[in-house]
C-alpha cells in the first residue's frame, strides 16, 4: 500500500522534496553566517547536522525520481530527471570536497530543474493506462 503511494504522489514528493533541498541550500550560507563567530572560537573543520541533511533529501528525492520515472509517459522525462538527479549529487559532493569551482548560482539549478521537470511530469506525462508508461528497458 504505501508502494502505491509513493508510486502514485512522486511528483509531488519529488517537487516538494526538491523545494526543500532549495531552501536548505540558500539558507545554509546565512546559518553559517550566523554561526561564524562561535565557530572561529571552537573546532575548526567540523560538521554539522545541517550539512547532513543533504543525504535524507538525496535519498528521497532518489526515490521519487525512480518512481516518477517509471510511470512517465515520455522517454526524455525520464532522462531528464536522472540527468538532473545526477548533477545535483555531483554539485553536493562538490560543494564538499573542492574538486573545482562552479559559481554559488549555479549550485541551485539542479534543484529548480528537478522541481520543474516533476511538476511537468505530473501535469502533462501521467500514463492513463499501463502500457504508456515508460519500461525499465535501458536498450537503445
Amino acid at each position: 500500500m504505501a508502494t502505491l503511494k509513493i508510486k502514485s504522489n512522486a511528483d509531488v514528493i519529488g517537487a516538494t522534496v526538491s523545494f526543500l533541498c532549495l531552501l536548505h541550500c540558500m539558507a545554509t550560507p546565512l546559518i553559517f553566517l550566523t554561526l561564524a563567530l562561535p565557530l572561529e572560537r571552537g573546532a575548526q573543520g567540523h560538521s554539522s547536522w545541517w550539512e547532513f541533511l543533504d543525504y535524507p533529501f538525496l535519498s528521497i528525492s532518489l526515490i521519487a525520481v525512480f518512481y516518477s520515472g517509471r510511470t512517465t509517459s515520455k522517454k526524455w522525462i525520464q532522462k531528464a530527471l536522472w540527468i538532473c538527479w545526477g548533477v545535483l549529487v555531483f554539485v553536493l559532493l562538490n560543494e564538499k570536497y573542492s574538486w573545482i569551482h562552479i559559481a554559488e548560482v549555479l549550485n541551485y539549478l539542479p534543484a529548480l530543474a528537478l522541481i520543474g521537470l516533476h511538476l511537468y511530469n505530473r501535469k502533462y506525462c501521467q500514463c492513463e493506462e499501463e502500457q504508456c508508461c515508460v519500461k525499465e528497458d535501458y536498450k537503445a
